[in-house]
């Protein structure tokens, strides 16, 4: 499997997590590492509910991230994919499936995000766009905000 992974044990609840993850009033304050940040967060919390977050770079750019929630099960697992735009339409170019996992460890929460890619070359484009980095930093900037909510 042409995979990517990033875990971390983080001092905030589950309860938390999720939200900052499902809620589009959230979603902005730490999905991007700067300078990029988003612009548009829309969420339809359900399998087969599409989501969209579009992203902003420093020079104004924009890039939408639509797809399609698969599995649901709130404080615990999040699976989402841009393989569809919405209501199972097929996207242009299918790029990876998302797991979110989040489980009590210890008083904290072990949260894992497995990124699952299509092709090898795939897997290869997102870590030298700088996955480990990006992700790692949007991670951070989950734990504070769901430690401030």
């Amino acid at each position: 499997m042409h995979e990517l992974t990033l875990t971390r044990l983080i001092d905030a609840p589950r309860e938390k997590l999720f939200r900052c993850w499902t809620d589009p009033e959230l979603i902005p304050q730490w999905f991007c590492p700067p300078p990029w940040g988003v612009s548009k967060a829309e969420v339809d919390l359900r399998p087969g509910g599409s989501s969209l977050i579009v992203m902003r770079g420093p020079d104004g750019q924009e890039m939408p991230n639509p797809g399609v929630y698969l599995e649901v099960v709130p404080n615990e697992k999040l699976v989402f994919t841009d393989a569809f735009t919405r209501a199972w339409e097929p996207s242009e170019k299918p790029f990876m499936t998302g797991i979110l996992t989040f489980a009590d460890e210890a008083g904290k929460t072990r949260y894992t995000a497995i990124v699952r890619h299509w092709t090898a070359e795939d897997k290869a484009q997102h870590e030298a766009m700088g996955f480990h980095e990006g992700w790692g930093i949007a991670t951070d900037q989950l734990e504070a905000l769901a430690k401030r909510i």
